[in-house]
C-alpha cells in the first residue's frame, strides 16, 4: 500500500487508487474541499514534495487557470494515490478558520 508523508502527520498508508483529498481527511488532516471535489475551488491543493501523480489532468490545468493560480500544485480531489508520496496541502480548517465543505465522491 501507497504510503502518504505529510509534514507535522504520522505518515499513513492508504490503499492503491484512494483519492488523496480522501486518504487526507481519513487519516486526520484538515484539507479544505469546499466544492466538495468538483476542482471548482481549488482550496485542495497540495504541494508534491516527493512522488508523483502523473502529468496534470484537463481538468486541474482548467482550474487553475480559471483562478489564475500556477500550476506547480495538484488538486488532492482530482488525483488519486498509486505510490509514496510527500505532500503538503496549501488550505486546511486549522490554518483559514473556514468550513472544509462538503465530503467529495470517492
Amino acid at each position: 500500500m501507497p504510503k502518504i508523508i505529510v509534514e507535522g502527520y504520522e505518515p499513513f498508508e492508504t490503499e492503491s487508487g484512494t483519492k488523496l483529498v480522501l486518504a487526507l481527511e481519513d487519516h486526520g488532516i484538515d484539507i479544505l474541499h469546499r466544492c466538495g471535489g468538483k476542482a471548482k475551488c481549488t482550496t485542495c491543493r497540495v504541494d508534491v514534495t516527493s512522488g508523483e501523480f502523473g502529468p496534470l489532468t484537463e481538468v486541474e490545468q482548467k482550474a487553475f487557470q480559471a483562478k489564475g493560480l500556477d500550476e506547480s500544485s495538484r488538486l488532492s480531489c482530482q488525483v488519486r494515490v498509486t505510490n509514496d508520496v510527500v505532500v503538503k496541502p496549501k488550505m486546511t480548517v486549522s490554518s483559514t478558520g473556514l468550513d472544509p465543505g462538503p465530503r467529495p465522491d470517492k
